[in-house]
């Protein structure tokens, strides 16, 4: 995790679903946690919107659920 310097937000990971895979599928990416369940979503270094359709695009205000997976927990983008 880490603080924008500008406004003290934090980073966290959270994933995203990916559309037209076939299968379900998400991608991890950065986000801002803006508070109160809401989280700005930030590309990843190499996202190409003509590569991956992502659920909720980089800029989108999104609200997150915690989920478990094999890794253990994560946070998933489910509504905008």
């Amino acid at each position: 995790m880490s603080v924008d310097p500008d406004s003290n937000t934090r980073k966290v990971v959270l994933f995203v679903r990916l559309m037209d895979e076939g299968t379900d599928v998400s991608r991890p990416t950065e986000a801002f946690d803006l508070g109160d369940g809401r989280f700005r979503i930030l590309p990843t270094v190499n996202y190409d919107p003509e590569d991956e359709i992502w659920e909720f695009p980089p800029g989108s205000i999104v609200q997150a659920e915690i989920r478990r997976g094999q890794g253990g927990e994560y946070l998933l983008a489910v509504k905008g």
